[in-house]
């Protein structure tokens, strides 16, 4: 906090003296003076800078910006291009997460997964070795088709609760759909059922306060992820909570692309029809999703819960011993390994050997999720990337079309999503090895969001995944080599401009 307020107070000093040299009529000495302390914040900044070890080009990047943009290449660093992930941000949940994870693995054994193939194992032991959280074979996988499907299987599992009822969502809004669900809630919490809720400051600034109050009124706990009101000194709003998360009494886990809200119906006339996939889950894999929400819930409330949910393990084993599979709960984000979910990706692609399906609405990867795209492609292996053809953001579409040219080059596939907004996040290798969840494939679910996926390994839920996926290829463009190629001088520049901002979409 206090290195932060230092910047600040550099900002200030920048200005200054920016506006000594430039519209005052003081001596040459005094400007030489204000100009050498501009220069000696500019320097200490790039060294600072240096030290921190980063690519080369995304070093040098920053130096230009800080050096050839006066004041606000400064303070476009200090909120866009430092990013503290290595320092004291988060560092209390980063270790409250790695102790508790460890504790859990510890009494964890490794279940036989001698029945998965070739490509199935490989990516197991990766994972097994990378991530904390264990692999399961006592888990079952439903996919849930866009929000009409998902929000009546929620609202339904709601209904039934009987002990707890624990939500997280990035995004959560006041409207028809959000009211009905926080009526659920209250109905369930004046039941006495605990209601334990997480909304995103950010991304539910929709989320009305009239609804809050009613909430804390019929007793359900509720509490704002990074409240935008202190992040301003500390950086902390440039880290969202990017999960979607409900766990049932230790019995029910929801997570996937879909937030809450009525344009995930499909009812924003503004956005249309909203293409998305969700799942369900029951088993043993329930309770590592409910651990990712505990650990977040003791983070913003200050409450120690985990324990006391200790007993849920038991609870959430499924009563047959058939295994349909492995699945495999992982969460990312700055209170975890730096670029976590980008290596999982990376791992799951490189053991693909026939396909890789990819689905995402933000696709702006980095250099080794496009390297292992072209080189799968250039060994024959059938690579598809859908994007939707509209995107919500202007920087991120066009950043995404930036990458195509040399994804074409290489045989990769890309197709263009036309009857509405894609936003599901999903993978499918070879049609037994698929991840589903919350992260999209930027650099913002990389590096910056706290997010949630669910890794399937040879799950039967996996043939639903590829044959929605076949259906959304059937309303889909495929976008030609030549017809990219001969696209104008004014898509290429929206393009161009696009990529400088890559590092933080």
């Amino acid at each position: 906090m206090i290195k932060r307020r230092i910047e600040f107070v550099f900002v200030i000093i920048l200005i200054w003296c920016l506006y000594l040299l430039l519209f005052t009529d003081y001596g040459f000495m005094w400007k030489l003076f204000f100009g050498g302390l501009y220069c000696a914040i500019i320097l200490a900044s790039v060294f600072s800078l240096i030290l921190e070890n980063r690519s080369p080009n995304q070093t040098l990047l920053w130096m230009y910006v800080l050096i050839f943009l006066p004041v606000l290449g400064y303070f476009f660093y200090l909120y866009s291009g430092q990013l503290y992930l290595k320092g004291y941000l988060f560092k209390t949940k980063r270790r409250m997460a790695r102790d508790e994870w460890e504790r859990l693995m510890r009494k964890e054994k490794t279940p036989d997964l001698s029945f998965l193939q070739d490509n199935q194992q490989s990516f197991a032991r990766f994972a097994n070795n990378v991530a904390l959280t264990p692999i399961s074979t006592g888990s079952r996988a439903t996919i849930l088709k866009n929000g009409s499907e998902t929000f009546h299987q929620i609202k339904t599992k709601l209904r039934e609760a009987k002990e707890f009822i624990h939500i997280e969502y990035y995004i959560f809004r006041s409207d028809r759909l959000g009211k009905e669900l926080i009526d659920i809630l209250i109905e369930k919490a004046n039941e006495g059922i605990e209601v334990l809720f997480i909304f995103d400051a950010a991304g539910s600034r929709s989320l009305c306060p009239r609804d809050i109050k009613a909430m804390l009124k019929a007793g359900i706990k509720i509490r704002p992820f990074s409240p935008l009101k202190y992040g301003f000194f500390n950086q902390k709003f440039n880290f969202r909570n990017h999960r979607k998360i409900i766990v049932i009494d230790g019995e029910i886990g929801f997570v996937g692309g879909l937030n809450v809200g009525v344009e995930y119906l499909g009812e924003d006339e503004a956005i249309g029809y909203w293409r998305d996939t969700h799942m369900v889950l029951a088993g043993e894999a329930v309770y590592s999703l409910h651990n990712v929400f505990l650990l977040d819930w003791e983070y913003v409330s200050g409450e120690k819960v985990i324990e006391k949910h200790r007993a849920d393990k038991s609870r959430s084993r499924l009563e047959d011993d058939v295994i349909d599979g492995a699945i495999q709960v992982v969460a990312s984000g700055p209170d975890t390994q730096q670029g976590i979910m980008s290596d999982f990706y990376y791992a799951l692609m490189t053991c693909a050997e026939k396909s890789i399906w990819i689905a995402t609405p933000y696709f702006v990867p980095d250099e080794a999720i496009r390297t292992a795209l072209r080189v799968a492609a250039a060994k024959g292996i059938e690579v598809r990337v859908m994007v939707p053809e509209i995107n919500d953001s202007f920087l991120t579409q066009y950043a995404s079309r930036s990458y195509f040219a040399e994804l074409l080059r290489y045989g990769v596939e890309i197709y263009s999503y036309k009857k509405g907004f894609l936003h599901q996040k999903v993978i499918i290798v070879d049609g037994n090895l698929a991840s589903i969840g919350t992260a999209n494939m930027d650099m913002r679910s990389f590096h910056l969001n706290f997010e949630v996926n669910v890794f399937l390994f040879g799950s039967s839920s996996i043939r639903d995944l590829v044959g929605q996926y076949e259906e959304d290829i059937e309303h889909s463009e495929k976008i030609g080599a030549i017809q990219h190629y001969k696209r104008g001088i004014i898509e290429r520049a929206k393009e161009s401009f696009a990529r400088l901002f890559s590092g933080v979409l």
